[in-house]
């Protein structure tokens, strides 16, 4: 028997109001919870996209920042990005470091069908050595690019990409044209329900 996957939910400034199953809270009426999105870079500063899943529920087949995902309770951020890394791309054993960028992101988009994603969301660089092995249950394709080309491209909107990571890239490009060379930002910044 597996156990369901719960997430954390959250009030609008960040503190923690419980449990609720993953399952149950992507829907018309998503309550805000606590979840993290991240950009993968190899040594050369280019930044690894995904394609989520035809099959995911919310935003099927769109293309994104590397992995997203949510921490366990009582699971710290730095490790639940890890560990999505781990399940979802096989980069568990390459990652080098990884930094909080952006710790008071949040965001709420609707897709077409209603479904609504609604998360508190810290932004992390994640640096990496080795290759990458996708899992076909979370991604259906991933991409190396330049950091600035992709940037770019999601700014002039010639690049389609997930609502969230749209909202992202702009905050990115306040911290310097070199990924490689952003200034990490203070756990203590992050909110209550994540400072573990």
């Amino acid at each position: 028997m597996t156990i369901a996957e719960h997430v954390v939910l959250v009030d609008p400034e960040g503190r923690a109001l419980g449990t609720a199953p993953k399952t149950s809270v992507h829907g018309r009426e998503t309550p805000l919870h606590l979840a993290f999105s991240s950009y993968v870079f190899d040594r050369a500063g280019r930044v690894l996209l995904t394609k989520r899943a035809e099959h995911k529920i919310t935003w099927p087949g769109v293309w994104t920042n590397s992995c997203c995902g949510h921490p366990l309770p009582g699971e710290a951020l730095d490790r639940a990005v890890v560990r999505r890394l781990s399940y979802e791309l096989g980069l568990g054993l390459a990652v080098e470091r990884v930094d909080l960028l952006l710790p008071d992101f949040s965001y709420r988009a609707v897709m077409a069908n209603g479904i609504v994603e609604h998360e508190l969301c810290p932004v992390y660089r994640v640096m990496v050595n080795g290759p990458v092995a996708p899992n076909p249950e979370e991604v259906g394709e991933t991409r190396w690019m330049p950091w600035m080309e992709f940037a770019e491209g999601v700014q002039s909107g010639l690049l389609a990409i997930s609502p969230w990571c749209r909202e992202q890239v702009p905050l990115l490009i306040k911290l310097g044209s070199d990924p490689l060379k952003w200034r990490p930002a203070s756990p203590s910044a992050l909110p209550p329900a994540a400072r573990l």
